[in-house]
């Protein structure tokens, strides 16, 4: 390095430094953005876990995940500020590992307050899970979103928005905490249970369940009373039904008195559509299934003996 360029490299150095200066301010200012609206939840013996202050309407609440919830009533919070509340359970979906809580005496305290929520998440963008799983204060890891997958099921079942994927570590305790990106804003919740590996739910799916379990206490189900098996759909037959997929669904069995029955679906019958998508595998049909409330309208378009035919099922619910 020669005299001359020593400046320049000095200056390259410092301003290096001073960009990972302000990186690093950012990240420490997003954990105490979203530090605000995270509780710690005890309802389990020994390890405590996280909860989150939604927003729901006209009233704040607090989603967490459900497999932390493992007692129904004396569930204790420590809010943001330290102390001490109590709540009570509203709902909970184990198949999409949300529960929501409902504080039942004290205010949230100075400085608290609901989450704010982003839906503009991308894979490669950087987040932060952040936990609070002791009265200690916010724990946080930091990485990035390296997949985003969906719709699709929970691996107890549910039908799901999506499912996202950071390289961030979910710490004990983690679990009903937010996902936040740089500005500290909820992108996700936390959960080691919602699939194999760590993930976190997108606002879409818990805005849908915490809206459903304020409304019900509980996640209805639908269904249709009939059981499909995916087979390939020939040529002549998709120019029949004026399609173009490759395979369909075909009825092997439909239970007495069900929606699929009052809807006058027969063994033997080939589904290609339902409600205007294609029925080109089980996961499609349960898909649709899972996005009608049950009392909602089905439109099925269907072969029966290679003649083109359409009905409208009536969703039932599930006991």
């Amino acid at each position: 390095m020669t005299e001359e360029e020593t400046p320049q490299a000095l200056i390259a150095a410092q301003e290096t430094l001073t960009s990972l200066s302000a990186f690093s301010d950012q990240l420490a200012n997003a954990v105490e953005r979203a530090a605000r609206s995270i509780v710690t939840v005890a309802a389990r013996p020994r390890l405590q876990a996280s909860g989150t202050l939604w927003q729901a309407g006209d009233e704040v609440v607090i989603v967490t995940a459900d497999h932390v919830i493992e007692r129904e009533d004396d569930i204790a919070i420590t809010l943001p500020d330290g102390r001490q509340a109590r709540a009570a359970l509203v709902g909970r979906d184990p198949s999409a590992d949300l529960a929501v809580l409902r504080l039942t005496d004290g205010a949230l305290g100075e400085g608290a307050a609901p989450i704010t929520v982003s839906e503009t998440l991308r894979v490669g963008h950087l987040t932060l899970a952040v936990g609070r799983p002791t009265e200690a204060g916010p724990r946080v890891s930091f990485g990035v979103v390296s997949s985003i997958e969906g719709p699709r099921r929970s691996w107890q079942g549910a039908q799901i928005e999506g499912v996202i994927f950071a390289d961030v570590t979910l710490y004990p305790g983690f679990s009903g905490g937010p996902l936040v990106d740089m500005e500290g804003r909820f992108v996700g919740l936390n959960s080691s249970r919602l699939t194999r590996q760590s993930a976190a739910l997108p606002v879409a799916t818990v805005r849908r369940v915490v809206t459903a379990l304020l409304t019900h206490g509980r996640i209805r189900r639908g269904y249709l009373g009939v059981a499909t098996q995916q087979v390939p759909l020939s040529a002549s037959l998709a120019q029949a039904a004026g399609v173009a997929q490759e395979a369909a669904l075909l009825v092997v069995t439909v239970e007495a008195d069900s929606p699929a029955e009052r809807g006058g679906l027969l063994m033997g019958d080939i589904i290609v559509s339902v409600s205007g998508q294609p029925a080109t595998s089980v996961d499609a049909l349960r898909a649709a299934l899972g996005v009608t409330a049950p009392g909602q309208p089905l439109t099925v378009r269907m072969l029966r003996g290679g003649q083109p035919m359409q009905t409208t099922l009536v969703v039932g619910e599930r006991d």
